[in-house]
């Protein structure tokens, strides 16, 4: 397998599972989007199932994170490999994933296979110590371009053995 092919099939995200402009109702609106994406890739084998997981836990606990950022997540059976979908939405608009500081403008969907509880959380984790940068968010948010915010994605969990 050559290098750029291998790259692509390990990396959390890529370009195409990132949405620019992303306009969505609500945040389960918003996580059907992105999870679509990753339904499109392989990355989950059941659209519906991988949904009701992450709606489950979306009503068990808020998934906001300070500074304006959405971090829906699950562990399913219908995952196929940890992977994240990234949303920027469109500019004024935001959405209410419970954060105390107000609603996200960012929303990145982590799913990972139901046997992966320790990938989860220290994806979960080593996402979240980037994303209470200031510089990074905005720097996901001032990008305007998918392979970038793929690159600033895969590159903030360099260090994270996937």
């Amino acid at each position: 397998m050559n290098g750029s092919l291998e790259r692509y099939e390990t990396e959390l995200t890529n370009p195409g599972l990132v949405i620019l402009e992303l306009e969505a109702e609500s945040r389960e609106d918003a996580a059907a989007q992105l999870a679509a994406k990753l339904f499109e890739q392989g990355r989950v084998s059941d659209l519906a199932g991988f949904l009701r997981h992450v709606n489950a836990h979306e009503h068990q606990m808020a998934t906001g994170l300070p500074g304006g950022i959405g971090l829906p997540h699950a562990r399913s059976d219908y995952v196929t490999q940890t992977s994240i979908a990234v949303g920027i939405t469109k500019f004024g608009h935001s959405l209410d994933f419970g954060a105390v500081d107000g609603p996200a403008t960012v929303i990145l969907l982590i799913a990972t296979p139901a046997s992966s509880f320790s990938e989860h959380l220290e994806v979960l984790a080593t996402l979240a110590r980037s994303l209470f940068k200031e510089n990074f968010r905005e720097s996901l948010r001032r990008a305007h371009d998918k392979e970038v915010i793929a690159e600033l994605i895969n590159s903030s969990l360099v260090f994270f053995d996937h």
